[in-house]
C-alpha cells in the first residue's frame, strides 16, 4: 500500500470526502498529518464519515463543510469560507456523479454531469487559486476516468439537450476534467507559479459511484445494490485511491503528470500517458477553459497570480 508522505502543516480540501476514494484519501491524508476540509453535499454523511475516520485515526484534523458542486452559489459560499480561514496547500477535485439514465440539470441549468463533475470543480479551482498560490508548493489534483480516453467535447451541445447519452455525457465531463488540469499546468509553467496541477484516474474501483448515478432515476424499491461482482478486474477503494493520493501528495510528481493503476483497471500506481482524446491541438483545452469561464462567471486567469 502506498505510504502518503508526511503532510504535517498542510491544509487540504477534498471534495466528495464522505465516501469512496474521497473518504479513503481523507483518512490517509489525515493519518499523514494533514488538516483536511471535507467538502460534502450532505453534512450528516460528512459527520458520520469524520467519526469513522477518527475511530482509526484518533488525532485526525478534520472539518466538515457543505458544498454542492451542482450549485454554483454553494461552490462560491464554500470557497469564501475556505479563503477566509487562512492558508491552503492542496485541492483535490474528487467528487462526481456517473451516468444517470435520465438527463438531469443542475441548479444553474447545466446537464448534471457536465455541471457537477466539471463546471463546479472548475469554479472551485479558480476561486481557490489565489490562496493556493500564496504558499511555496500549492497543488491541485483532479480525478478523471478511463472513459475520458475515448470521449470528446461536444462543443455544439455541451449540455446534451439534443440527444442525451449517459455514458457519452459522463465521458465528456471527465475529459473536461483532464483538459482543465492540463490547461492549469500549462498556465502555471508559463507564469512560473509555485503550483502543480496533476491528474489521476482510479481504474475500476468498487465504490457507490457506479450505481449512485443510475439510481437517481429510480424509486427506492427499484434501486440497484452496490457493485459486488463484475466480469472486469476490479479493486477495493484502498488501492483505487492511490493514484489521486500520489497525484496530490507525492514529492516527486511533476507538473501536468497523470497517474493510474499499473494494469489499467487495477494495481499499484504508475505515471501514464496523456490520452489522445485530450491532445486535439493547442487550443483544445484553452477553448474549453474560456467557455467554462463564461458559463460559471469564474475569475479570469489573467486576473489571478
Amino acid at each position: 500500500m502506498y505510504q502518503v508522505p508526511d503532510q504535517t502543516g498542510r491544509r487540504i480540501v477534498v471534495t466528495g470526502a464522505n465516501s469512496g476514494t474521497g473518504l479513503e484519501s481523507t483518512k490517509r491524508l489525515a493519518a499523514a498529518g494533514a488538516s483536511v476540509i471535507m467538502g460534502v453535499r450532505s453534512p450528516e454523511k460528512g459527520e458520520a464519515a469524520r467519526e469513522a475516520i477518527r475511530a482509526s485515526v484518533p488525532n485526525a484534523q478534520l472539518e466538515v463543510r457543505r458544498i454542492d458542486l451542482a450549485n454554483l452559489a454553494s461552490v462560491r459560499e464554500f470557497a469564501e469560507g475556505v479563503l477566509a480561514d487562512g492558508p491552503l496547500d492542496t485541492l483535490i477535485n474528487n467528487a462526481g456523479v456517473m451516468a444517470p439514465p435520465t438527463r438531469f440539470e443542475t441548479t444553474d441549468g447545466f446537464e448534471l454531469q457536465f455541471g457537477s463533475n466539471f463546471l463546479g470543480p472548475f469554479l472551485l479551482t479558480n476561486l481557490l487559486l489565489p490562496r493556493l498560490l500564496e504558499g511555496p508548493a500549492g497543488r491541485v489534483a483532479t480525478m478523471s476516468s478511463l472513459v475520458a480516453h475515448r470521449a470528446r467535447i461536444n462543443f455544439g451541445d455541451l449540455q446534451w439537450r439534443q440527444k442525451y447519452r449517459p455514458q457519452a455525457a459522463y465521458g465528456q465531463s471527465k475529459l473536461a476534467n483532464l483538459l482543465m488540469a492540463l490547461q492549469l499546468a500549462h498556465v502555471a509553467r508559463i507564469r512560473g507559479w509555485h503550483l502543480r496541477s496533476t491528474l489521476a484516474h482510479p481504474g475500476f474501483t468498487r465504490t457507490n459511484l457506479q450505481v449512485a448515478g443510475g439510481n437517481l432515476a429510480r424509486s427506492p424499491q427499484d434501486a440497484r445494490p452496490p457493485v459486488q461482482r463484475t466480469l472486469l478486474p476490479s479493486q477495493d477503494v484502498a488501492q483505487g485511491a492511490e493514484p489521486i493520493l500520489f497525484a496530490a501528495a507525492d514529492s516527486g510528481v511533476q507538473q501536468g503528470e497523470y497517474f493510474g493503476p499499473k494494469r489499467v483497471l487495477t494495481g499499484p500506481t504508475k505515471r501514464i500517458a496523456i490520452p489522445r482524446s485530450a491532445l486535439q491541438g493547442p487550443d483544445y483545452a484553452k477553448s474549453l477553459w474560456a467557455v467554462a469561464e463564461d458559463l460559471t462567471n469564474a475569475p479570469r486567469l489573467h486576473e489571478i497570480g
